[in-house]
């Protein structure tokens, strides 16, 4: 559970309820995430104790669903990723002999007026913050979901922020990132076509 940072630090914010939402989101992600890369890992991170938090677990746990989606996948609800395992998981990926690139996902606090708000920026993402925890860096770039508002009793309001709102939004990030995966599948392919056409 994280906290946004200003406006200006966000490459692309844009609400789960927006038309075209998951086609817009898998375009930009298509754009900003390296399909390609041959150690692309997903950090899902959060907990399945918390209605606020579970944004990273559910999304995980999708994920997982979709069989022909190749890439890694860390936290999940029944696995999930979050302060306990965290600085093990950061250490893993650190040592190994490819380099990962990781998409950091969490849940975050923002206003009310932007709950509902998915967001992306470069960089890692700093877990636990907005509770206060102090918690390794994650990600190459991070995704972002505000589940609720924040500014006071974080823990309480993450445990009654609504499940709907955490589990569609989770359903429409994961699908974005299926699409945009699925495109670059089908870009490649038309790649090669063209290449052998020609």
């Amino acid at each position: 559970m994280t906290l946004p940072l200003s406006n200006s630090a966000f490459s692309y914010a844009l609400h789960y309820q927006d038309s075209g939402a998951i086609w817009r989101l898998s375009s930009f992600l298509l754009e900003h995430i390296p399909f390609h890369h041959e150690n692309l890992v997903f950090c899902c991170i959060g907990s399945d104790r918390s209605t606020g938090d579970a944004l990273g677990p559910l999304i995980g746990s999708l994920l997982s669903n979709y069989i022909s989606f190749p890439y890694r996948i860390i936290g999940s609800l029944e696995q999930p990723l979050h302060a306990l395992n965290l600085k093990e998981t950061v250490d893993s990926l650190q040592e190994q002999s490819i380099k990962p690139f990781v998409v950091a996902i969490d849940a975050c606090l923002g206003e009310q007026q932007r709950i509902g708000e998915i967001l992306f920026q470069p960089g890692p993402l700093l877990p636990g913050k907005a509770v206060k925890k102090e918690l390794p860096p994650i990600g190459d770039v991070s995704i972002k979901g505000i589940v609720n508002f924040g500014g006071f009793m974080e823990h309480t309001i993450l445990q009654t922020t609504r499940l709907n709102v955490t589990y569609e939004m989770s359903n429409r990030i994961a699908r974005a990132l299926y699409l945009a995966f699925h495109r670059h599948s089908l870009k490649n392919m038309h790649n090669r076509n063209y290449e052998r056409n020609h």
